[in-house]
């Protein structure tokens, strides 16, 4: 078991190395807050990372991020630890007694990403990053921009010191086959929850048919397909043939706005298929989109966004939700029927994939203090009133990047406050 202290001053604990995250530690750190970070994964960027574009600019995350992590780099007053979580918080405000689990990641510091490893794994796993759609050897680099840029093993799959090939060829020696779970105890004076959130599961949408038909994909795998470091290198192509798409149907509020489901609206779902619906319509300009919306929400800035693509003559919008998808067995093309509630029409479209706009749950929530709970929704719901310990960003609830950005730039005032006090 390892200890840390704090300085005088006091430590800031920042669960969860998302956006929200690492925008708290830059923020405290850089006024003079020693900060700790702990990050359930083996990188950090959180859901970030795995953006192709953000709206409605359309630049990519990593620029954002590299930011960050630069000057996460360049500040003595932050550490970080990857494949981490909370096991139990006691203590009161400016006195926190933290327990961390550390997985073992078995590849230590001395990895240079070289990649050589990855030549002589014979183990093959679903990459998550990409949701699934490619796969990655037992011993793997997260992703191109990955911080740390090192190696890790996924102990589910690999063979361990039974096959060791990976250490065999690792010139570095930093491959330790024989990593064991660790305990972290921590003192903060204040801890912040930034944990995130994650895609809504489709599959529990009956009538949508994910992981029934193959080109039904949802908004977060969409967004991987098309960026450069995804599983297609940012060609769009239909999983089922690898052929270019000409014709996409967008159903919004997949599971959202639904008491069977999710009763609350995920806030980003239209913008995000409004950003993608760009996507395909930049690849292939003679693609035709179909949205299928209940309403359209782009608040603010957000709303030229949308009227710039509602324009688009190749865009047509339905306002009807999704009754029914089927497949055509030998093209495997879809057709999605739904009432057109503005004309009262019952609407049938054919199109060669579906995209799923699936709303925004938040992650599994770490061991919590007392003093802090679960709304229904499964949102982090802190006491205003109370100092010490404080959720932010989509942990307390769904929200696009610049508004957690904005959040976490709060929270961070409220942490500095009572570390100072």
């Amino acid at each position: 078991m390892t200890t840390e202290t704090g300085k005088e001053n006091g430590k800031i604990l920042v669960v969860g190395g998302g956006i929200s995250g690492l925008t708290i530690a830059v923020e405290a750190a850089e006024v003079g807050c020693e900060v700790v970070i702990v990050e359930k994964n083996p990188y950090l960027g959180g859901r970030v990372a795995q953006m192709n574009q953000y709206f409605p600019k359309l630049c990519p995350p990593y620029c954002g991020l590299e930011i960050n992590f630069k000057r996460i780099r360049n500040n003595g007053n932050i550490r970080f630890h990857t494949l981490c979580e909370i096991e139990k918080v006691s203590g009161q405000a400016g006195n926190y007694d933290v327990t961390v689990r550390m997985k073992p990641r078995y590849v230590n510091e001395k990895c240079t990403a070289c990649g050589e490893c990855v030549a002589v794994c014979p183990v093959e796993r679903e990459n998550e990053f990409n949701y699934g759609m490619d796969k990655t050897k037992a011993i793997y680099c997260p992703h191109e921009m990955a911080a740390p840029m090192r190696y890790v093993i996924d102990d589910t799959v690999c063979k361990g010191t039974s096959c060791a090939k990976c250490a065999e060829v690792c010139k570095y020696g930093a491959i330790d086959l024989e990593m064991k779970p660790k305990e972290m105890n921590l003192k903060a004076s204040a801890i912040v929850f930034a944990t995130g959130w994650k895609p809504y599961d489709a599959a529990k949408i009956d009538n949508l048919c994910f992981g029934k038909y193959q080109n039904i994909l949802t908004n977060v795998m969409v967004e991987r397909l098309a960026a450069q470091n995804g599983p297609t290198g940012g060609r769009l192509i239909r999983p089922s043939d690898g052929k270019e798409i000409k014709s996409v149907a967008f159903v919004q509020c997949a599971g959202s706005r639904d008491e069977n489901h999710l009763p609350y609206c995920s806030t980003v779902c239209c913008s995000a298929s409004l950003k993608q619906t760009t996507f395909f319509r930049e690849q292939y300009p003679d693609s035709k989109i179909y949205i299928f919306y209940i309403d359209v929400r782009t608040p603010g800035r957000l709303e030229d966004f949308f009227t710039k693509v509602k324009d688009d003559e190749n865009v047509t919008l339905i306002k009807g939700k999704v009754a029914k998808i089927t497949e055509d067995a030998a093209t495997k093309d879809l057709t999605v029927e739904a009432e057109d509630t503005m004309t009262g029409q019952k609407v049938k479209v054919k199109v060669e994939l579906v995209v799923l706009a699936t709303g925004m749950v938040p992650n599994d929530m770490p061991a919590l203090p007392a003093e802090m709970s679960i709304d229904e929704d499964g949102f982090i719901f802190s006491d205003p009133a109370k100092s010490g310990i404080y959720a932010t960003g989509c942990a307390k609830k769904p929200i696009d990047v610049a508004v957690s950005i904005q959040d976490a730039t709060g929270t961070t005032l409220k942490a500095i406050q009572c570390v100072r006090r």
